[in-house]
């Protein structure tokens, strides 16, 4: 038995609770994931678009307040499946690229890996970003049992395809099929829920590619927002809206089945202002450690069990892992220490809110310095550059009364950020020496596959 193989035996060991439930006791779990999606870009948080769908929801559930992904895509994907920081697991500043032979490490417990274990179906629907190059970097063999979508970060919605290959695969195999992305991902998904087994519980991801360039949408939805004067708003908005009616179609199925379900929806980042997207008020936008890369519309639902409201509770996108599993009731066990916590009871009865110390974020922008942010309590030190190649810019900012970061205190309170920078530089030490080496832009011998399914190699 391999060490994989050991940790899920050693998983399902740990849930004697959760097994002794009937199927009908435990929670279905759907986590929808949108990409890009700007902190105003919902109509539940201001947006000129229409999303009824997800206003529904938020209104009918739990919206998140204050609630932190990292400033791009892979990056937070891993937070989300491990349950720990991706500074953690060498995925920290940056995404897995069309060239890159890295991935999630294998070694990592996942959150399909955690609900498979407990006797959960589980399946994957859309963007899987998180390595492409072994077939053990693949969702299916991360806990997923079905696999339905692409594994880079950005395809064509219409030819499904990424530098001329076709990226678009069921299980391994590349599949071309007409339609825009956005609405085959959810009919897949609808699908698999029909033909399920009923008499389990199932683990659905839905991370859809929606609204991430390139900005493309069905012309039915350009005609509809035509009044639109910005051509990139445009677009912008007729994506968000596809996007909402994919999250209708599969809130339908559940609700034909009467199943008891749970909903979580998060953005994996904040919105690229350049493409369209709005972030309020929030300071700067996606590939930045201010609060409007950072910060993201996020809700959970689940009728019965969730009275509608707010939560005030400052949370991260690793904290959904030991949060989702605590609702669902089942006991955590992984491999590695999480730097997640279970904030359901702030979620499902209002518990006070907690206060959060030493969450660190970071990004490389294709262009610019590294950057790093370190949350600890109401204050946050942003820093840019890195020794000792670059001119080190710092600010200091009490996030709790100053969201929109406007006011810099960094002078007025030394101690405070000689502290925070003790924090900071003590993440960056924990690193892995390989990320530093990177590559943003590919290698001039680099040839792009014509078939994306094939690349992955035993």
């Amino acid at each position: 038995m391999n060490r994989r193989d050991l940790l899920l035996s050693a998983t399902a060991a740990a849930l004697p609770a959760a097994a002794a439930q009937t199927p009908g006791q435990r929670p279905n779990v759907i986590v929808f994931l949108a990409d890009d999606l700007g902190f105003k870009d919902t109509g539940f948080q201001g947006s000129e678009g229409e999303t009824p769908n997800l206003d529904r929801l938020c209104r009918e559930g739990v919206r998140f307040e204050k609630m932190y992904s990292f400033p791009l895509c892979s990056p937070t994907r891993s937070g989300l499946m491990t349950g720990r920081n991706p500074a953690r697991l060498g995925l920290g500043y940056t995404v897995v690229r069309p060239w890159s032979t890295y991935g999630l490490p294998v070694d990592e417990t996942t959150i399909a890996d955690v609900f498979k274990a407990a006797g959960y179906q589980t399946a994957i629907t859309g963007k899987w970003h998180l390595g492409h190059y072994r077939v053990a970097q693949l969702p299916r063999a991360r806990g997923f049992d079905h696999f339905y979508g692409h594994v880079n970060g950005m395809i064509d919605y219409f030819t499904h395809e990424r530098d001329g290959g076709i990226d678009w695969q069921r299980n391994g195999v590349s599949v071309r099929e007409p339609g825009y992305s956005t609405g085959l991902l959810a009919a897949e998904a609808v699908r698999w829920l029909a033909s399920r087994d009923r008499s389990r519980p199932f683990f659905l991801y839905v991370p859809w590619n929606a609204p991430h360039s390139p900005l493309q949408a069905p012309d039915d939805l350009l005609k509809k927002y035509a009044h639109i004067g910005d051509k990139s708003r445009r677009a912008y908005l007729a994506m968000v809206d596809a996007l909402d009616r994919g999250v209708g179609r599969i809130l339908q199925q559940i609700e034909q089945e009467k199943s008891n379900t749970i909903v979580l929806f998060v953005s994996d980042n904040g919105g690229p202002r350049a493409n369209g997207a709005n972030n309020g008020p929030l300071r700067s936008g996606k590939s930045n450690v201010f609060e409007g890369g950072i910060r993201v519309p996020a809700f959970a639902w689940w009728p019965g069990h969730l009275k509608p409201g707010t939560c005030a509770q400052l949370m991260t996108i690793w904290d959904m892992l030991p949060t989702l599993a605590a609702a669902a009731g089942i006991p955590l066990k992984t491999n590695k220490p999480l730097d997640g916590e279970n904030f359901w009871p702030a979620i499902s009865s209002g518990a006070q809110p907690r206060e959060r110390r030493n969450l660190l974020f970071c990004v490389k922008p294709p262009r610019g310095p590294r950057q790093h942010a370190l949350r600890d309590g109401a204050w946050k030190l942003v820093r840019f550059g890195e020794a000792p190649c670059d001119k080190i810019e710092e600010h200091l900012f009490q996030v709790e009364d100053d969201p929109n970061e406007t006011r810099d205190v960094l002078r007025e309170n030394p101690e405070v950020a000689a502290r925070l920078r003790g924090l900071m530089d003590a993440w960056i030490q924990q690193v892995p020496p390989g990320e530093a080496s990177f590559s943003l832009e590919a290698h001039p011998g680099w040839v792009p596959p014509k078939d994306w399914a094939k690349v992955a190699a035993e």
